[in-house]
Order: structure tokens, then sequence, then C-alpha cells
């Protein structure tokens, strides 16, 4: 149970100041409502009263995969257009002291859409990375992700497109769009290619209440390295007790919209699978998923994590070091951040609550 003594404002402005690492955003669900309306107003068919509606929070919220097909389709069309909101993205993610950032993209989309290269637009976005890291300190990573919609042979594509335009800034994939359209098995050589390429992996699985048997084909199939979502291995122990002791990192998202939909208002957090993937001992580390389509910031995902679900604050140093310890960093890095973190962590505690944190500094 959380301390009572601690207020409302001291975690909030403790999860604010405290360093993170994001690996779980889609750039796309992360762009400015100012920015889309100039990328993407007026053009096909997508009015500005739609694009406000994507933006707009209630249980009648119209679905956003629609305006995220617009603006593949329409929106983005220039390197420019690339970069800005590469960069935007890496802004807003600094304000709350995001200090790395791995962010998914679809190429399939972008490139059908804008009619440019994979490898131009992988450079002027890499470029913003750059930029970023020079300005604000944040070390971007960027995640093309498989479009689950497209046709398998799409996804193929997408991992021969990135094994000849090689970056060190883009060191996996993910994969993205509606799960029950495109089940994780059909995406297996894709996979299998990225991973003799020496990618990285991870995937959505387990998402929308999905059954837990797309979580055990994401590991065993797929062979991913991390996974997103994953909710429902909750609802098998004999699967989560193979997480638990594989040590794979779930990239989870507090304000999930499925779990709002369905679960009773009044039960929402206490019935929340997140909780019970804490309980099962699986290592969780929270993420803004569509920041600004979801009404969400990076600090208010971590501050959900104490207020909602009553973790105690002494979880969010597991939480951060989880993050740390699933990104896709070289272990010198880890381990440098690992301890730096480790001592913000400290500091920030004896700043904002006044009292010592508790001295475990071990993954959780």
């Amino acid at each position: 149970m959380p301390d009572t003594r601690i207020s409302t404002e001291a975690v909030r402005a403790f999860c604010h100041a405290l360093p993170k690492a994001e690996l779980h955003c889609h750039l796309l669900g992360a762009l400015r409502r100012s920015t889309f309306h100039e990328l993407a107003g007026g053009k096909g068919g997508l009015s500005s009263e739609q694009i406000d509606g994507l933006y707009a929070h209630g249980e009648k919220r119209q679905g956003a995969i629609p305006g995220l097909r617009a603006l593949e389709d329409y929106g983005l069309r220039t390197l420019d257009d690339f970069y800005r909101v590469t960069r935007e993205y890496l802004e807003d993610a600094r304000a709350h002291n995001v200090l790395y950032a791995e962010f998914f993209w679809n190429p399939t989309g972008s490139v059908r859409g804008s009619g440019l290269s994979y490898a131009a637009i992988q450079d002027a976005m890499v470029r913003a990375i750059h930029d970023a890291e020079r300005d604000l300190g944040i070390v971007g990573r960027l995640v093309p992700a498989i479009d689950r919609e497209a046709p398998p042979a799409a996804a193929v594509e997408m991992v021969e497109w990135m094994v000849a335009a090689r970056r060190d800034e883009v060191p996996g994939i993910g994969i993205d769009y509606r799960e029950a359209l495109g089940p994780p098995e059909w995406f297996e050589q894709a996979y299998a290619d990225a991973r003799r390429a020496g990618l990285k992996t991870t995937a959505h699985a387990g998402e929308y209440g999905l059954p837990w048997t797309n979580v055990r084909t994401a590991l065993d199939v797929l062979k991913v390295d991390r996974i997103d979502h994953g909710y429902t291995v909750v609802d098998q122990p004999e699967l989560a007790r193979r997480c638990v002791e594989s040590g794979i990192v779930f990239a989870v998202v507090p304000a999930n919209s499925y779990y709002l939909r369905t679960l009773p208002p009044d039960r929402w957090a206490l019935e929340h699978p997140i909780r019970k993937m804490r309980a099962m001992g699986l290592r969780i580390h929270p993420n803004s998923d569509d920041p600004t389509l979801h009404n969400i910031t990076q600090t208010k995902a971590w501050t959900m994590m104490v207020e909602d679900f009553e973790f105690p604050v002494a979880d969010l140093r597991g939480f951060m070091l989880n993050g740390l310890a699933g990104a896709w960093v070289d272990a010198g890095r880890r381990r440098a951040w690992s301890a730096d973190w480790n001592r913000r962590f400290d500091e920030l505690h004896l700043q904002h609550f006044g009292i010592p944190a508790t001295s475990s500094h071990s993954a959780s």
C-alpha cells in the first residue's frame, strides 16, 4: 500500500523529476495537436473536427486508427515532416525527464504514402535524433514497426529495407496496429530475418484482451527480447512463471484504453492486470504509448503506478531499473546509467519526501 504520509503533489513532482527510459511510444500517437492539423488537416477527407476528435477524451472517444492512417497516407509528405515529428516527440519526452527513448514508427505506410524511400526517411529521423541528443540530452532510438494489418510479405520487405540501410540508431523492430487482424505467427519470417541480421525484437501481444497464447507465440515463435503490453500473460500462471524466470521485461501502459473501457470504473485499478503482473513477479516498466492521443504524459504514466495501482513509491526504483534492463543499449551504458539513476532516485526521494529511500537497488 502507498505511504499515506506522502502527498499527491510530492508524488507527482517526484515522478516528473525521475530519470526515465521510454520503451513503448508510437511516434504518430505522440503528435502535437497543432502539428497534426498542419500536416493532415483538410487532406484525405480528414476534417479539423475529426482531428480534434482524436484528442477528445471521454466515453465516446473516437478510434485513432483512421487518423493515423490519414497521417501515413496524406500527412507526412516530406523529409522535413519526418524530421519535425521526431524532433518534437523527443522535445516533449525530454520535458518529462525521459533520458532514453525507443519509439515506434511504421515504415510500410510512410513509404507508401510519401513516395520517399525508407533510407531517406530514416536518415531524416536519425538526424533529428542526433540534434535532440546534442541540444537536449535525450538519447533517442528509432524502432521500425511491422504493420500487422498489411500482408506478411510487407513485414519481410521492411526488414530488408532496414538491413540495407543499417544504422546504429535503429536497433530493432516492433509490430503495431490491431493485433486481432495480424496474429504474431504470421510474421515469423520477418522476425527470423531481423534476428539473423542482429536486430533486437519486441512485439505487441496480449493487448485488448487477446489470448495469452499470443504472448507465448511472441516468445517461442518470434523469439522476442521484450513484450509490449502482454497483460493476458496473467491468465496462464505457468507462462507467467517462465517469464519471471527468464527476466523478460514487459513494457506496459497504465492508461491502456481497453481496460479503461471494459473494467468497471470503481474496480478498474483493483482489477487491472498490471497489478497482477507485479504481484506475480513479472518485470514491468510503465510507458505512455500514445501520449497526446491518450492525454497522458510520461510523468502521468509513472504517477498512475502509485496513485491508481497503489504501488509503493519504493517500487518505482525497480520499474526504473526494469526499463534499463529492457533497453537496447550496450552493457557499459546500462551499468553507468543504472548507477547514476539509482543515485538520482535517492536524491530525489530525500528532496521530495524528506526521508531516505529504501536501500534495495534490485530490479523487480
